[in-house]
């Protein structure tokens, strides 16, 4: 049984005739003790059969445990989005529900190599030069997370220095428990600096720029 409706299909090849560089998606999972590792898997190929621009490769987490170790994987189902380069976007737990709009996103944006931020946020986010690992907590059901989700990873694209993640906070409920994590969006950088809510591209960026002069 597809996942993806015919409609949804459609809408999604529509969407992907605008790629342009080829985008690989790279998934990390394992049969056992992972809910939603099989629907992921799923999801991801029925997305990639959508076009010509992209491709899909899975490996075992435990197995292939160098390559994790590689990518910065510690958590399945893993998925990143790499295009000429890997942008340090990564999708921890399912892309589904209003976060299947940011994996879309996430493609597009790799594959334009285009961020889609303003010249003034690109201009602040450039000045970043130590490593900042941005984790956003979100649930399926949240209407406002993919916007926080999004932005995170527009900064990732523009600053190789940035590592920006999607947690599915049910999935991972020792993680929403370490971060406190109340209600969604919740925002995480480098440990430093916590906010909730999906905030203005500008004040996010003001939020990563803080936590880049935390020591």
């Amino acid at each position: 049984m597809n996942l993806l409706k015919d409609e949804d299909k459609k809408f999604i090849s529509d969407e992907f005739k605008k790629l342009q560089d080829e985008v690989k998606l790279t998934l990390f999972t394992q049969k056992l003790e992972c809910q939603y590792c099989e629907q992921t898997h799923r999801l991801l190929e029925e997305v990639t059969a959508l076009s010509d621009k992209l491709s899909f490769q899975a490996f075992n987490f435990t197995v292939d445990e160098e390559k994790a170790a590689a990518y910065g994987v510690d958590k399945i189902p893993a998925t990143i989005v790499e295009g000429t380069k890997d942008y340090g976007m990564r999708f921890y737990g399912i892309p589904s529900g209003y976060e299947f709009m940011s994996l879309l996103e996430a493609i597009s944006m790799v594959s334009l190599r285009d961020s889609g931020l303003s010249a003034d946020s690109k201009r602040k986010i450039k000045t970043v030069d130590k490593l900042m690992h941005i984790q956003v907590f979100i649930t399926p059901t949240c209407p406002y997370c993919p916007r926080a989700v999004q932005l995170a990873h527009r900064l990732a694209v523009e600053n190789d220095h940035i590592v920006a993640d999607m947690i599915e906070a049910i999935e991972f409920p020792y993680l929403s428990n370490r971060y406190r994590v109340q209600a969604v969006p919740k925002v995480d950088i480098n440990e430093k600096v916590q906010f909730e809510g999906a905030l203005p591209e500008p004040a996010f960026v003001d939020q990563v720029l803080a936590a880049a002069e935390v020591e």
